[in-house]
C-alpha cells in the first residue's frame, strides 16, 4: 500500500509540475476541466445524485467562469470557506441536505480550478506547498503528540496538536519562502500580514478536509473513489487545495501585489 501510494504521489506531482510550467494555456484549461469531470462525477455521487450528468453540470459551469471576472469568483469562494463551510460543520452536515451540498459543489470545485489556470504557476505551486507541509506536519505531529479532537464527528484522527503542528509547519515554509523563492520583498508590516495570511491558508486547508470527510461521512463512504492507487478518489486528494486555492487568489494581491 505504501508503495503504491508513494508512486502515485510521485506521477501526481510530475503531472502537475508539467502542466502548471509547460502546458498552452488552453491545453491547461482542458486538463483541468477534466479534473473538475473527475472530482465532479465523485462529489455527485456523495449527494446521491446522477454522477454523470452532474460532472458534465459543472465542467459547463467551469467553462462559463473562465469568462467572468475571476475575482468575483473568488471573493464569493472566499465567502463560502470563511463564512458558510464553519457555520455549517458545526450545525452538522447531514445526509439530508444533499441538495444543499451539490450546490456547494459548484463553490468546492469551480472556484479552485480558475485559480489553477487564472493565478502564475508559482503562485499555484506555493500555494500548493503550503497545503502539503501543513497536513504533513500536522499528521506527524497529531500521530505523536495529538490528544484533544478537533472535530470528532467528522474526522476523529485530527487533534487540536496536529492542527497547531501544521500551523508551525505552515509558517515555517512561508518563511523559508519569503527568504529563497523570488517575489518581492517584505518588510516591516509586510511580514506580520504576509505570516497572518499563511496562518489563514492553514486554517481554511483544515477547513477544506474537514469539509470533504463531513461529505463523505454523510454519504457512508470511507474515499471518494478509487482512481488513484494508495489514495482513494480525486477528492480525496485535493480536499484541502478546494479552500485554499482561491482563499489564496484574495490573498496574495494584497500581500504580494499584482502578479
Amino acid at each position: 500500500m505504501l508503495a503504491a501510494r508513494l508512486a502515485t504521489a510521485a506521477v501526481l506531482i510530475a503531472g502537475l509540475l508539467a502542466a502548471l510550467f509547460y502546458l498552452p494555456s488552453l491545453w491547461l484549461k482542458l486538463v483541468i476541466g477534466a479534473v473538475v469531470a473527475l472530482a465532479g462525477f465523485e462529489w455527485g455521487r456523495l449527494c446521491r445524485l446522477d454522477a454523470t450528468l452532474y460532472a458534465g453540470l459543472l465542467v459547463a459551469a467551469y467553462g462559463a467562469t473562465l469568462w467572468i471576472r475571476p475575482d468575483i469568483v473568488f471573493a464569493l469562494a472566499a465567502a463560502f470557506w470563511v463564512a458558510v463551510v464553519p457555520l455549517w460543520l458545526w450545525r452538522g452536515l447531514e445526509a439530508r441536505q444533499a441538495g444543499l451540498l451539490a450546490a456547494a459543489g459548484l463553490f468546492v470545485l469551480i472556484p479552485a480550478a480558475l485559480a489553477v489556470v487564472a493565478l502564475p504557476a508559482q503562485r499555484v505551486l506555493l500555494v500548493l506547498g503550503l497545503t502539503w507541509v501543513a497536513d504533513t506536519a500536522a499528521y506527524f505531529i497529531g500521530t505523536r503528540f495529538g490528544r484533544r479532537r478537533l472535530a470528532p464527528s467528522i474526522s476523529p484522527s485530527k487533534t487540536w496538536e496536529g492542527a497547531a503542528g501544521g500551523l508551525l509547519g505552515a509558517l515555517s515554509y512561508a518563511i523559508i519562502c519569503a527568504a529563497f523563492v523570488p517575489q518581492p520583498r517584505l518588510t516591516g508590516a509586510q511580514w506580520a500580514v504576509y505570516l497572518a495570511g499563511a496562518a489563514v491558508l492553514c486554517a481554511a486547508s483544515i477547513v477544506g478536509d474537514l469539509f470533504e470527510s463531513a461529505a463523505k461521512r454523510q454519504a457512508g463512504v470511507k474515499d471518494s473513489g478509487a482512481i488513484l492507487p494508495g489514495h482513494g478518489g480525486i477528492l480525496d486528494r485535493i480536499d484541502s487545495a478546494t479552500s485554499t486555492l482561491p482563499l489564496a487568489a484574495v490573498l496574495s494581491p494584497l500581500i504580494l501585489g499584482p502578479q
